[in-house]
C-alpha cells in the first residue's frame, strides 16, 4: 500500500501538466510552446531543489556499519525468483521502449490529433493508472502478488495492439486508459522485488536489479526507431510479440516455482512421516 501511495502522489502532476503544455503548443506553435513548458519546468525543478533541502531525515540510532558489497556480489545474491522476474521484465521494458518514442507521432501526424487532444490522453493514462493503483494493491496484499504482476505484463503487450487498430480519438483514449492499466500490478512487481532482496543489502539488490535492467533496455529506443523506418505497424507488432514472449516466460516461472514448492512440501511431508 504504501508503495502504491506513493506512484498516486507522483502521477497527480502528470495528469494535469500535458494538457496544459498541449495548450501551449497549439497557440505558440511547436518551437514556442516547448520553449514555454521547459521555462516552466526549470522554474519548477528549482523550486523543488529549494523545497527539498527543508527536509531533514530523522536520526537515526547509532548502529554497526554494515559492510558495502559491489555491483556483481549483488548480482550473484539474486535468488532464482528475483533473476526470473528481471529476466521477465527486460522483455517487457523492451516492449514499452520499442515504441515509446514514437505514441505521439502516431497520434498527430497518422491519427491527426491536436497537442491539446494528446495531452487529454495522457490525462486518461494517469487517472486509470490512478484508479487501479490502490485498489490493486490492496488486493495483491490480501490474495497473493504474481497474478497482479501478470495483468500488468499483459496490458503492456496489448497496449500495442491497441494502437495499431486506432484510427481515430476515442479509440486512442481506449489505448490509453489500457496503457494505464499497465500499473495494475506494478505495485506488486516492486513489492516483489523488495521481497526477493536479502533484507540487510535490500538498497543496494533493488539499485544493481534497476540498474542492470535499464542497461539492456536502453537500445530498444534504437531498435523502436529502426522498426518505425520501416513501418508503425511492425513497430508495434514487434513490441507486442517481445511483451507476449515476456508474460509467458512469467507465468512459466511461477508455474515452475510453484511446482518446486510442491516437490519441497511433499519431501518434507515424507521425512516428517519416517521421523
Amino acid at each position: 500500500m504504501g508503495i502504491g501511495v506513493q506512484m498516486i502522489m507522483r502521477r497527480l502532476p502528470i495528469m494535469i501538466a500535458p494538457f496544459f503544455v498541449g495548450i501551449l503548443i497549439d497557440h505558440f506553435g511547436v518551437v514556442g510552446g516547448v520553449r514555454i513548458a521547459l521555462v516552466i519546468s526549470i522554474l519548477l525543478s528549482a523550486g523543488t531543489i529549494f523545497v527539498q533541502r527543508q527536509i531533514e531525515d530523522d536520526p537515526k540510532p547509532e548502529s554497526a556499519a554494515k559492510e558495502s558489497i559491489n555491483l556483481w556480489q549483488s548480482l550473484r545474491a539474486f535468488n532464482s525468483p528475483m533473476r526470473r522476474l528481471l529476466l521477465s521484465d527486460i522483455l517487457i521494458r523492451f516492449c514499452e521502449r520499442i515504441p515509446y518514442a514514437w505514441v505521439v507521432i502516431f497520434a498527430m501526424d497518422y491519427i491527426g490529433l491536436s497537442a491539446k487532444q494528446v495531452g487529454v490522453l495522457i490525462t486518461v493514462e494517469m487517472l486509470a493508472a490512478t484508479l487501479c493503483i490502490i485498489p490493486s494493491s490492496y488486493l495483491a496484499d490480501r490474495y497473493g502478488r504474481e497474478r497482479f504482476v501478470i495483468a500488468t505484463f499483459i496490458m503492456f503487450a496489448i497496449f500495442p495492439l491497441s494502437l495499431m487498430a486506432s484510427r481515430n480519438f476515442a479509440a486512442l483514449t481506449i489505448a490509453f486508459t489500457i496503457r494505464g492499466f499497465k500499473e495494475f500490478g506494478d505495485t506488486s512487481r516492486k513489492a516483489l522485488i523488495i521481497g526477493y532482496c536479502d533484507p540487510d543489502r535490500c538498497g543496494q539488490m533493488v539499485g544493481a536489479y534497476y540498474l542492470v535492467r535499464d542497461l539492456i533496455v536502453s537500445p530498444a529506443a534504437i531498435l523502436g526507431a529502426y522498426l518505425w523506418l520501416q513501418g508503425a505497424a511492425l513497430n508495434f507488432l514487434a513490441a507486442a510479440g517481445v511483451g507476449i514472449l515476456g508474460t509467458i516466460l512469467y507465468i512459466k516461472t511461477i508455474r515452475d516455482q510453484r511446482m518446486n514448492e510442491l516437490e519441497d512440501m511433499k519431501e518434507e511431508i515424507s521425512r516428517r512421516r519416517f521421523r
